[in-house]
């Protein structure tokens, strides 16, 4: 039977990581429970490694420092070991894994990490790394995420990407497009850093550019906080002075109602039909106006909704490895979801963070190995930031009209773009600002759907703050499809009844291919580029295999490689 997964946790039930609130620094240490793996059967997690569980906490701490903690300038992610900061993650578990866990596993801890950097780049929240020991693959990778790196300067620790000569595999969280691409490292130098298994250390790391500094051992904790207040100083954060520092959101549990084939998360409902492998994915309006002060309201339906279909995600990735289609729908009052809306677009401190979890979730949404369709009818309230599901659907259907054998049909279903949808300084596409609620990629939902199709996009920005019909919103090419009441629940089964009989694998090709229109960056590339390598590394022998690198690290035999390369 299936191991179900649990991504609820909170400081008081972390088992691996130790936090310390100093002011407007935070001191974040791992220290890994051995004996506290997700599968403590299988595997101990020796050497600061790492597995799904740990990555559940760091997650939860970078959420909770970037929203309960407005005061928190700069967090340092140390260790709480004696002459090691990481070992990465850890190879017994890959090893015994399933391959769909070894993926999930790699796609969750990316995304954790660009969380880490986001919260820099646009929280004012800096991190810092204080490497004081071994800091290898994995670990390495996780250091790589911060702003600035720090280095013990002990003539024993070293900084290291040992994944191909160890094992066979790839750094799995970005270490070699960080390295080049964020870190602006030599390619060849790259070359020789992922080809050593020991790593680089001392001058010769800090000569490569793949630390900030190095400090010895013995002002190594002086230095470190030193320069964690010169971050904290330059930092956007309300400042001391400021009433919000006095406080932030609190994360309350997230308390599911559930059955076999229903989870009710409160503003997020899932329905199951593991017959058709679809989950219905239900977000429920607000039923309130918007707080005047959205922190004494401690953000309400955003954070509520916004947190709850992010768990709503991480539960069907994990727990439901069968399910491939997520149908996303929306039912409440379209114009409170305007005027929740509508305060998404304030600078204040709440709000930004607000909508940068929003930002957040969406792409976490679209990063998922799903078909994503989303079903438009009557009683719906897909509006601005709601409306970001269509775009970000491989395919969308709205009723034309209303369901006519019902005694009281309900108003024909109508969508509604806003400035969540496009940030404009004006009516031409090419001045776009940058958007609200960009994809992973940056760029807006709008301009992929579009492909950068500047009349398209033209025409929809003059539509901003229309209610739009089945017919107008397909005349604009916002919609796949606008089947009637009489055709609508045929066409809807047969399609899902199609893609359900497709290749998976191919599907999931198509469907990661189609929704990144445009340029990449560096987020992209990791999750496009790498994991798709690496998904295929894992599947062959030579990395699980009998033989292969994972399962002979550790036996004290070399593993055997098929020389063919492919």
């Amino acid at each position: 039977m299936m191991m179900t997964i649990e991504f609820a946790t909170k400081p008081t039930a972390w088992r691996h990581w130790q936090l310390e609130i100093d002011g407007e620094i935070a001191w974040l240490r791992l220290a890994v429970d051995p004996d506290g793996g997700v599968r403590p059967n299988d595997y101990q997690l020796k050497l600061n490694s790492y597995d799904l569980g740990v990555d559940i906490e760091l997650h939860d701490a970078v959420e909770r420092l970037r929203l309960e903690h407005p005061s928190v300038r700069t967090v340092v992610i140390g260790s709480a070991l004696d002459r090691v900061f990481c070992s990465g993650a850890n190879i017994p578990m890959l090893a015994t894994s399933t391959h769909a866990d070894k993926i999930n596993f790699c796609r969750f801890t990316n995304e954790t990490r660009f969380a880490i950097e986001d919260a820099s780049a646009n929280s004012g929240q800096t991190y810092l790394a204080a490497m004081a020991g071994t800091t290898a693959g994995g670990g390495y990778e996780l250091a790589l995420a911060c702003d600035y790196l720090m280095l013990v300067d002990d003539r024993s620790s070293a900084v290291s990407l040992p994944e191909i000569p160890l094992l066979g595999v790839l750094p799995g969280t970005g270490g070699l497009t960080r390295v080049v691409d964020k870190r602006k490292v030599r390619r060849d130098r790259a070359d020789q850093l992922s080809t050593m298994a020991e790593g680089v250390m001392g001058q010769t790391a800090l000569d490569w550019k793949l630390v900030d500094e190095l400090v010895p051992r013995s002002t190594f904790d002086d230095v470190v906080t030193d320069r964690a207040r010169t971050l904290a100083a330059g930092s956007s954060r309300p400042s001391a002075s400021s009433d919000d520092t006095q406080r932030g959101f609190v994360l309350d549990d997230i308390v599911p109602v559930t059955n076999d084939d229903h989870v009710d998360l409160g503003w997020v409902r899932i329905d199951l039909d593991r017959a058709a492998a679809n989950a219905t994915i239900t977000i429920v309006a607000p039923d309130t106006e918007p707080p005047g002060d959205l922190l004494a309201g401690n953000g309400g339906w955003l954070l509520g909704a916004a947190r709850q279909l992010d768990r709503a995600i991480l539960h069907l990735r994990f727990n439901e490895p069968e399910i491939g289609q997520f149908l996303l729908k929306t039912v409440g009052d379209a114009d409170l979801v305007a005027a929740w809306d509508e305060r998404l677009t304030g600078e204040d401190w709440a709000t930004v963070e607000l909508r940068l979890l929003w930002k957040r979730t969406l792409q976490r949404l679209e990063q998922s190995a799903r078909s994503l369709l989303a079903v438009i009818e009557p009683g719906s309230c897909f509006v601005g930031l709601l409306f970001e599901l269509v775009l970000a659907a491989d395919r969308s259907w709205m009723l034309d009209g209303t369901f006519e054998d019902l005694d009281d049909p309900p108003n024909a279903a109508t969508v509604r773009l806003t400035a969540s949808n496009a940030t404009f300084a004006s009516t031409t596409a090419s001045s776009a600002s940058p958007p609200l609620l960009p994809m992973l990629s940056g760029q807006h939902r709008l301009f992929s759907h579009f492909s950068g199709d500047d009349e398209a996009i033209d025409a929809v920005i003059s539509a901003l703050g229309q209610d739009l019909d089945a017919q107008s919103a397909a005349a604009l090419g916002l919609i796949t499809s606008t089947p009637d009441d009489l055709d609508w629940d045929d066409e809807i089964r047969v399609s899902l009844e199609e893609r359900a009989s497709f290749n998976p694998d191919a599907l999931t090709g198509m469907e990661a291919t189609l929704r990144f229109v445009g340029n990449e960056n560096c987020d992209t590339k990791t999750l496009g580029r790498l994991t798709a390598w690496q998904n295929w590394i894992f599947h062959r022998e030579n990395a699980s295999g009998p033989s292969g690198g994972l399962r002979s690290f550790g036996t004290g035999r070399r593993p055997r490689y098929d020389p063919n390369r492919t």
